[in-house]
């Protein structure tokens, strides 16, 4: 039997695989990056070297480089798929680093931003809501300017303004999406939001007294960084719902200075008169009067205009 050594040179000064060792080394040195790593390292690294570190340049090669052979992170052709090969130079021999490719950094920031919008019973489609896919028309644009303004003056979650806005209209002119689409942007630069679809939340809160979660629950709510109630207003208000829920909450924001958005089909005045009578019919002119001058202290009133966008 023939020795492996003997073998192993014979096929390596075959005709066949010495042609292709030099197109594969040919490839590799007049790749732009290898060329780039040479260059930077050339006082470091002579031709052994090279020669040595060629199963290594041509694994960098071979992968994708800013993503340029991947349709997406799925489709990613890497070694390790989300990352991206760099060349090193490691005691004198050459190597590969991998650090995060821009698709991978991309759905990262996606999967964070999601993290930091918490909602309570909104509709997946509204949460998907984008500011750049928000229509725009003459009777739209007051209210995207506002909140324009607001998410200018936003850098963080230490610099909010401190009102946010009462957007109020008719169904369906997209009060609820234009929230969701602020928490998305506010998603980006690390700003939790907590958005609350209010007829739900009311009736959870009733059921929390059973669960003894009441309490955690309310303190959730309140304390949140941005907080989005939607639909005020269209809840069957209970004096206990208007005063130790809905009271709590806002006076406590009120009090910390906590940016508060709200969405509402009716407008202040429309709103104190819903506060105003309780389910079994009270007339409680001075406790909706005190929700009032806590959703006015909270919020600047902006209509948003415009067609049903839930029948088109």
């Amino acid at each position: 039997m023939e020795p492996i050594r003997e073998t192993m040179k014979r096929v390596v000064n075959a005709p066949s695989f010495s042609e292709r060792y030099d197109a594969m080394k040919k490839e590799v040195l007049e790749h732009p990056g290898v060329l780039k790593f040479l260059k930077q390292h050339e006082e470091e690294i002579d031709g052994p070297t090279v020669e040595k570190g060629m199963g290594k340049l041509y694994e960098y090669i071979d992968q994708s480089h800013d993503c340029n052979k991947c349709p997406n992170l799925g489709g990613c052709i890497n070694h390790l798929k989300g990352f991206e090969p760099n060349l090193v130079l490691e005691r004198g021999n050459i190597g590969i680093s991998y650090t995060k490719c821009r698709l991978k950094t991309a759905e990262d920031n996606k999967r964070h931003a999601s993290s930091l919008i918490h909602s309570m019973y909104m509709p997946k489609e509204v949460m998907a809501a984008r500011i750049e896919n928000f229509e725009l028309d003459d009777r739209r644009l007051p209210a995207f300017r506002a909140v324009d303004e607001f998410l200018e003056n936003s850098t963080g979650p230490d610099s909010l303004p401190e009102k946010g806005l009462y957007l109020y209209g008719k169904f369906g002119t997209g009060k609820s999406y234009l929230l969701s689409a602020v928490a998305n942007e506010l998603a980006e630069i690390n700003v939790k939001t907590v958005l609350v679809f209010v007829p739900e939340f009311m009736r959870e809160m009733k059921q929390a007294i059973g669960d003894h979660t009441l309490q955690e629950k309310i303190e959730y709510v309140k304390k949140a960084d941005v907080l989005m109630l939607d639909d005020i207003g269209a809840e069957a208000m209970s004096s206990w719902t208007r005063d130790e829920v809905l009271g709590t909450i806002l006076h406590y924001r009120m009090a910390e200075r906590l940016p508060t958005f709200m969405s509402s089909n009716f407008s202040y005045s429309e709103l104190a008169h819903h506060l105003t009578y309780t389910q079994r019919g009270e007339k409680e002119d001075l406790k909706a009067a005190r929700i009032m001058e806590r959703i006015e202290t909270l919020t600047v009133p902006v209509k948003l205009e415009g067609e049903n966008r839930r029948n088109k």
